[in-house]
């Protein structure tokens, strides 16, 4: 059973807005439980506040830990600049420092194998330099992912992905990762 939270729940849509959009609300309801109540109930009141302090702490320590638009930008200027061979093992040091065990020998659909424990990721990163992904490249890693028994495909590409393609990426379960 997968606990995830109504995507348009408004704890969702102040979790995907900046940190003082949850503060202000805080303040808001702080101040209609300080003026528009009568005193005595400000300390039962008061509390109704603070699962928004919790949200605006928790955006606001996402977005501290986020990188720039600079560093982003540079980022993806250095992946377009790679070569495969080297792009490869940047990603599989990247997983590796994660913790995973990866195998480049993963067949059809799949550059990389990932595992750790009993977990498995099939991972696609060889056209991470197309601009726009369509549909037939995440139906050969959903392939993949199925003939690796593995419990989540990676897509991974400095560009975009289609609209399509995003949809059939949420109805097969594989997650992208922009560079």
């Amino acid at each position: 059973m997968k606990l995830r939270m109504a995507e348009n729940s408004l704890f969702a849509i102040l979790l995907r807005k900046p940190w003082w959009a949850s503060a202000l609300v805080a303040v808001g309801l702080l101040a209609i439980a300080r003026f528009g109540l009568p005193p005595a109930w400000f300390v039962y009141a008061a509390p109704i506040a603070l699962p928004f302090v919790v949200i605006a702490g928790i955006t606001g320590w996402r977005q501290a830990q986020a990188p720039s638009a600079a560093r982003v930008a540079a980022v993806e200027d250095a992946a377009r600049a790679m070569a495969w061979p080297e792009f490869a093992a940047a990603i599989e040091h990247a997983w590796t420092r994660d913790g995973w065990t990866v195998a480049r020998d993963a067949g059809p659909g799949a550059d990389l194998s990932a595992t750790q424990g009993w977990r498995r990721a099939a991972i696609a990163c060889k056209r991470w330099k197309v601009a726009r992904t369509g549909v037939e490249p995440l139906r050969e890693l959903a392939a993949a992912r199925e003939r690796l028994e593995a419990h989540e495909g990676v897509y991974v590409t400095v560009g975009e992905a289609s609209e399509q393609a995003e949809r059939f990426g949420k109805t097969r379960d594989l997650s992208r990762r922009e560079v």
